[in-house]
Formats: C-alpha cells, sequence, structure tokens
C-alpha cells in the first residue's frame, strides 16, 4: 500500500502553521503540527506514534489528514454536538415547582 502524503500549496502551509503556534485549542495545535509533519514527508504512523507530545493511533492521524484533505482548516476542529452528553442539565426543567430538595439528615 502506498504511504499517504500530504502536498500544501504556500497558503495552506501558512494556514496550518498560524493554526500551530496561535490556535486558542490545543487540540487544534497538536492537529495541525501532525499535519505539517506529514506534509513534510514523516509517515503518518510514524507522526502518530513518535512524532506528537504524547502517542495516538495511527487511525486517529489518518483521520485527522482525511478531513483535513476534505474541508480544509475547518476540519481540524471538533463539531458542536460531539463527546458525553451531560447528565443532568438545569435547563431541562421549566423553573416550576420544587425539583429537588435537601432532606435534613437525622442527628
Amino acid at each position: 500500500m502506498p504511504r499517504r502524503q500530504l502536498v500544501l500549496s504556500e497558503t495552506e502551509r501558512r494556514e496550518l502553521v498560524q493554526l500551530r503556534d496561535h490556535a486558542r485549542q490545543p487540540y487544534q495545535r497538536e492537529r495541525a503540527a501532525a499535519l505539517l509533519k506529514i506534509a513534510d514527508g514523516m509517515p503518518a504512523a510514524l507522526v502518530a506514534r513518535h512524532g506528537l507530545l504524547r502517542p495516538r493511533r495511527p487511525d486517529t492521524v489518518y483521520a485527522w489528514l482525511d478531513r483535513y484533505q476534505a474541508t480544509g482548516g475547518a476540519g481540524l476542529k471538533v463539531h458542536p454536538g460531539r463527546g458525553r452528553k451531560p447528565a443532568f442539565s438545569p435547563s431541562a426543567f421549566d423553573g416550576g415547582g420544587p425539583h429537588r430538595m435537601a432532606i435534613p439528615l437525622p442527628a
């Protein structure tokens, strides 16, 4: 199977360097750094195992690469609705009536 490569234009490279150095979210900085290493010729599996601050599964880095190639820089962001949903949401109640009362413990 041929090695996956990433060929960047000068504009795309500048965008990834900007994200790597200045993105507010650490995960975006990590993903941009991984993509820049792949673009510089390092195999994605090696980037996943040894090229980042903490090891990642190669499939994870390949997914970042796929999303970047499909949608550009927007593919590096976590989209709303992802992750675990809260077990309790105060907005689920309309505010009427006692919802939770403290019960005094016996002395």
